[in-house]
């Protein structure tokens, strides 16, 4: 079974360019927000748990949430804060119109992966999730170990990734496309 060393490392494999770095700081939360979005319907509204929403998006939350803290518990309680804000907003969303619930979700959704691929162009390689599904739950994670990497925490485990991959660079684009 992989690490958190082990699966940090093989997405940022796919992920050195700075710049697709900082795309995913935008992209990557915008799909996890639409899925959260679309999953939140069907969903009922539960008051004997405090009013809580119900739905499809709060079994993915708490599966992701699990697997997150399995990993690593302060990226995984870093990442069940997270999801569940997205889980708060999607279940609002939910209870619009459809309309408004459906072209919130899949709105936020095409975003996510224009600014993805653009991310990548830069990267000149594909996205890590073509060659490994496991990289869609891994690219959420990844997104909050680069953060706290440029907030300088978790030098050890940087290090560690940074040995196996290498550090992170700007490509010129030239060059990457000869």
């Amino acid at each position: 079974m992989k690490n958190l060393v082990d699966h940090l490392s093989q997405y940022a494999a796919y992920h050195r360019d700075t710049r697709n770095i900082l795309t995913h700081f935008v992209g990557v939360p915008l799909i996890v927000l639409a899925v959260t979005v679309l999953l939140s319907r069907p969903g009922w509204s539960s008051w004997s748990l405090g009013e809580l929403w119900l739905s499809p998006a709060l079994l993915a939350t708490v599966a992701a949430t699990l697997f997150y803290l399995r990993l690593d518990r302060p990226f995984g309680v870093a990442m069940g804060v997270v999801l569940a804000l997205f889980l708060w907003i999607g279940a609002h969303l939910a209870q619009q119109s459809t309309l408004v619930w459906l072209s919130s979700g899949v709105g936020l959704f095409v975003v996510g992966w224009v600014i993805q691929f653009v991310g990548h162009y830069y990267e000149g390689r594909k996205p890590a999730f073509v060659d490994d599904v496991t990289g869609l739950i891994i690219g959420p994670l990844f997104v909050v170990a680069e953060a706290a990497f440029l907030m300088g925490m978790r030098k050890k485990l940087q290090n560690n990734i940074e040995g196996k991959v290498g550090r992170t660079h700007k490509r010129n684009l030239k060059k990457a496309a000869v």
